[in-house]
């Protein structure tokens, strides 16, 4: 009678919570069946920051792959789906400022736009035209107001925070439906 008991208990549980309707975030895909491989090429950079696209594009591929559905490539053709994107601004600006009026916090702000193209139907499946990013860090300790240190520091690692967050937005966005 135990046996049977509990062969109907773990029966039970394993009906409820497997038609429960939940899955895991950031497993699921909203896009058509047939894409199998996204081209994702270097995106455009219409700033003067060194790199940045280098920097979003390899994050944005990297968190696809990290996702496991999809097949990513960095050329344009012989893809199911192509993903641009570009850059259109980065500003810097103090938000704070120490006793002797120098900044001592910065924040970042990056525009952009990315769009997602089914190439086999030619239509747009995902875009935002316009996508903003910001980022603050604290100025490095300079001691007068044309020492760069005072201006230069920690915008590197702002930059490693925020294109972290530009992909992870942009593929869960894509791949979730958001």
């Amino acid at each position: 009678m135990r046996g049977i008991l509990g062969a109907c208990l773990v029966a039970g549980c394993a009906f409820v919570t497997g038609s429960c309707g939940y899955a895991l975030a950031g497993t699921g895909s909203f896009l058509p069946e047939h894409i199998k491989i996204i081209g994702v090429p270097m995106f455009t950079n219409r700033t003067t920051v060194f790199n940045l696209e280098t920097q979003l594009t390899q994050k944005v591929r990297s968190e696809f792959i990290g996702r496991g559905r999809y097949q990513i490539l960095p050329e344009p053709t012989g893809v199911d789906a192509l993903l641009v994107g570009e850059v259109s601004s980065v500003m810097i600006s103090p938000v704070s400022f120490t006793g002797n009026n120098l900044a001592s916090r910065y924040n970042i702000t990056m525009a952009a736009r990315v769009e997602l193209r089914d190439l086999r139907d030619n239509k747009v499946l995902w875009e935002n035209p316009g996508l903003l990013f910001r980022q603050e860090y604290e100025a490095q300790s300079g001691q007068t107001a044309a020492d760069p240190a005072s201006f230069f520091g920690q915008d590197a690692n702002a930059l490693d925070r925020m294109s972290s967050e530009f992909a992870r937005a942009i593929v869960s966005a894509i791949l979730e439906a958001f």
